[in-house]
């Protein structure tokens, strides 16, 4: 019920419902006055809001004050009857026309989806879920990861949902600071800005800095002359997808034997992927080799406070705060290795 009540709350119909709702409490206001006057001010109050109550309801009990004995009595009671009844069916239809023409199901929905957004700490924004943003979505479902999904086309999202089941997702602009903030910008950890559109990447990279300074953001850009208006725009980093392909097409004909174990990274049960895990306080002082060399994860290299990169670290080399693990895990594996660093999980 207060579920329903919030769903009521926020439709259009909720102003002219409070609207009526004051107005049938003035006319049962001025009722109780009138009929107090009317009865010489002798009657109880209660027996005058009574008699306004009855009247307006049409309950039809015998008056409490004796009203119809005179012209003037009897023209105030047709008075509050016609506005009390007035007012009442006014109520009525503006409710009913809310049940009939709102869809509980998907309003109940929508509320329920917005609560879960609402507790989510750390996760991520996809702003666009066509091509690139589908492919975006399904390697943070592969990965174990949350995030919520922002298009302003309806049958993207329907259609993003029947392919994965992933329900978190807002139908806007999120170009717009409002429909930024109610993806839970303020507590996210970065932001996918994959639109077909540059310029509307651009305002959401500008967007999504501004509303969260320390939020990574990583923006599509189709024209490489964008690429440095988007970035002083505040995007961490600028992907061109014709740019990347490109490269990709070289690399799949110059080192076809390297691409394929990266393609097989990408297809295997496992789910492994090349990941970065940031060394928290609790681990300083710590080796390599106090990590474990466990099968859970392969560490690949580790990049320290001055951006230096130590390649195949070995059982000796120390990692400080600050410093960033790249390794080879599964989803697993990489909350087992940032258990073991005493880091919370990126989830």
């Amino acid at each position: 019920m207060f579920t329903l009540f919030q769903i009521f709350r926020d439709s259009p119909y909720y102003p002219k419902f409070a609207g009526g709702f004051l107005f049938l409490v003035v006319v049962h206001i001025l009722g109780t006055l009138g009929y107090l006057a009317i009865s010489g001010w002798q009657a109880p109050w209660m027996d005058a809001l009574y008699m306004t109550f009855n009247v307006v309801t049409t309950l039809g009990f015998a008056e409490t004050v004796e009203a119809a004995r005179g012209t003037g009595g009897r023209l105030f009671t047709m008075g509050v009857a016609f506005f009390g009844i007035a007012g009442t069916w006014y109520l009525f239809s503006t409710f009913t026309a809310f049940i009939l023409e709102t869809n509980l199901n998907q309003a109940y929905r929508r509320r329920r989806m917005e609560r879960t957004i609402s507790a989510l700490n750390g996760h991520y924004i996809v702003c666009g879920i066509g091509r690139v943003g589908g492919y975006v979505a399904d390697e943070l479902l592969k990965t174990e990861r949350e995030f919520v999904v922002i298009d302003t086309d309806a049958a993207a999202l329907e259609a993003h949902e029947e392919r994965t089941g992933h329900r978190l997702q807002l139908h806007g602009d999120a170009a717009e600071d409002a429909v930024l903030a109610r993806a839970g910008i303020a507590r996210a950890a970065g932001v996918f800005a994959v639109t077909s559109d540059d310029s509307r990447n651009l305002v959401v990279s500008l967007s999504a800095k501004q509303l969260n300074p320390v939020v990574r953001v990583v923006a599509r850009v189709h024209d490489r002359g964008n690429v440095d208006k988007t970035r002083r725009a505040g995007a961490d980093e600028i992907v061109s997808p014709d740019f990347t392909g490109g490269m990709r097409i070289a690399s799949a004909m110059l080192r076809p034997n390297a691409v394929h174990v990266m393609d097989m990274m990408l297809h295997t049960e496992e789910n492994l992927r090349v990941e970065e895990v940031v060394v928290p306080r609790a681990a300083a002082g710590a080796t390599v080799e106090a990590l474990g060399r466990r099968r859970e994860w392969l560490l690949v290299a580790i990049r320290d406070a001055q951006s230096r990169w130590h390649f195949n670290p070995g059982p000796e080399t120390k990692i400080a705060p600050g410093d960033t693990i790249v390794a080879i895990v599964s989803p697993e594996g990489r909350r087992l290795l940032e258990l073991a660093l005493g880091a919370p999980s990126a989830g």
